[in-house]
């Protein structure tokens, strides 16, 4: 009597019972690995969708410190102590107490802030003024500023620094061509709009108006 076994189906169909079960668990692992793939590919969508978290450039020459600064704008410390300093004299300050803090993505503290984060503390800090939280949502206050021989202190300017998002990377003007922004690698620092990293991914700049009234 044939009967009908695991047995004799496996020798029926399969000339090498071991040859179809490395076939079979070569087809579960194709199948984990396509998963993995696909959560993977879903994930980096979600990274990319913010901003500068993976901003490369990383040149010492981005590095300044708050005495360099002070060399180039006069500040009144006393008149910002008692209120009375102007508002450009109150933004410059407060950049200069975040120099040198950590980037972090997505934090808005002393021990870490992105980008956008610092450009919004600042500005609340300072002038009391609200900027939205992403350096896309900012790109989209203000007036518009095409080219960098037009740029204010104060005013925004925005980097075309990641694939999938635009801008990718937010700063603050402060005069000469040089910026303040919190970079990926060096923290809130000064760069200058002139080195070609910033040139060349420059995709303009954004004036507050509260900001132009404030500071008159």
């Amino acid at each position: 009597m044939t009967g009908c076994s695991t047995r004799s189906q496996s020798t029926r169909y399969s000339k090498n019972p071991k040859t179809e079960k490395e076939s079979e668990a070569n087809l579960r692992y194709s199948h984990e690995q396509d998963s993995i793939r696909n959560i993977t590919a879903s994930d980096s969508l979600l990274v990319n969708d913010g901003e500068d978290e993976l901003e490369d450039y990383d040149a010492d020459s981005s590095r300044t410190d708050s005495k360099e600064i002070l060399k180039k704008f006069t500040l009144n410390e006393n008149a910002i102590a008692n209120d009375f300093g102007t508002s450009k004299e109150k933004m410059l300050m407060e950049i200069i107490r975040w120099l040198n803090t950590p980037y972090k993505y997505g934090g808005n503290t002393k021990h870490g802030i992105d980008c956008s984060a610092f450009t919004q503390t600042v500005f609340k800090s300072s002038l009391n003024f609200s900027l939205l939280r992403s350096a896309r949502e900012q790109f989209t206050q203000g007036e518009d500023i095409d080219n960098t021989e037009d740029l204010k202190f104060g005013d925004l300017v925005f980097f075309n620094t990641r694939r999938r998002v635009r801008p990718g990377h937010v700063g603050i003007y402060l005069g000469n061509n040089i910026f303040a922004h919190s970079s990926t690698k060096l923290g809130v620092v000064v760069s200058s709009l002139e080195e070609g990293y910033y040139n060349q991914r420059f995709m303009g700049g954004r004036r507050i108006e509260d900001f132009l009234q404030s500071s008159k």
